[in-house]
């Protein structure tokens, strides 16, 4: 039997379902799903296996018009991972359809897309009706030229077995590129680090999401095969800090359990998670911030 190994980029813009789509696909959680958009900020790798191909899914973060410097890394990461891929996956909303956004990328596409394999995938079908949803797959066909085009649910499922097998059958022949029981390409620390900001996105509304960050400072594997974890959330504003930490510390602690439990249930033993708020007022400018995230600093250079 030949094995075939590649990656596979999905774009689009935030909260299309790029995210839910790379769990579903890879069969577990190794990417931050919450409702708010913009929430994943590098390239996550997740490994999925599919007969004898094992498929490389790069989660690029969303493709929007950014302000900040951290807006200018996470878009430039995300024209990266596509540019690396050996295929390219356009996702985007049924119900929302050809928007600014989504023009933006396919112009961006047109640059980066000579001689590149790139699929169409239209998300979240079951919000519109199927005469809109050919309506919408004429129109994008005529705007570009997409190899395939899938109708698919990433949050239910549907659709997304075809796109898979399509995918492993067109992964350049080769060896393998990670071991058969790997899922993600990310340290366990960024793991972690990732877990817990899902947690503080999905309790705190506003700008304040956007505002911090969560770093893995210490990892230490103990004899009982648990592990202490201690993490610190850096915030910007001494304000953000009390949200942070909430009346009597009950988000923090909140966010603390939640958090931890994940993270036994994805490593399968105990952890011992410990949260610490800082203030940091300029961390969106600091170069080590960025390299914990898995972003390049001069990436958010104007």
């Amino acid at each position: 039997m030949t094995q075939r190994a590649g990656f596979v980029a999905l774009i689009g813009e935030p909260n299309a379902g790029k995210s839910t789509l790379t769990n579903h696909m890879v069969g577990a959680k190794v990417s931050i799903v919450t409702h708010k958009v913009q929430t994943t900020r590098a390239r996550i790798r997740g490994v999925a296996l599919e007969g004898d191909s094992q498929i490389v899914f790069v989660d690029t973060p969303g493709l929007f018009q950014p302000r900040r410097r951290l807006d200018r890394a996470m878009v430039a990461a995300a024209w990266g991972g596509a540019a690396d891929a050996d295929i390219i996956v356009l996702l985007i909303e049924a119900h929302r359809g050809v928007t600014d956004g989504v023009k933006r990328i396919l112009d961006g596409l047109e640059e980066i897309g000579r001689g590149r394999q790139i699929a169409l995938a239209i998300n979240k079908i079951d919000r519109v009706q199927a005469e809109d949803l050919l309506a919408l797959t004429k129109d994008m066909n005529e705007r570009f030229n997409f190899i395939e085009t899938f109708m698919i649910s990433a949050e239910k499922g549907h659709g997304v077995d075809d796109l898979r097998k399509w995918l492993a059958e067109r992964m350049p022949e080769g060896p393998w590129l990670y071991p058969e029981d790997q899922i993600a390409d990310l340290p366990l620390r960024m793991i972690a680090a990732e877990m817990t900001r899902e947690k503080l996105t999905l309790r705190l509304h506003q700008e304040l999401p956007y505002q911090l960050t969560v770093e893995t400072e210490s990892w230490e594997e103990r004899k009982d095969g648990s592990a202490r974890v201690e993490q610190i959330i850096y915030v910007m504003r001494d304000g953000h800090k009390g949200i942070v930490l909430g009346k009597k510390g009950e988000t923090i602690k909140a966010v603390s359990q939640s958090a931890r439990a994940e993270l036994e249930e994805f490593l399968g033993r105990k952890i011992h998670l410990f949260l610490q708020v800082k203030v940091r007022p300029n961390w969106l400018e600091e170069k080590e911030r960025y390299s914990e995230m898995g972003l390049d600093f001069r990436d958010g250079n104007t």
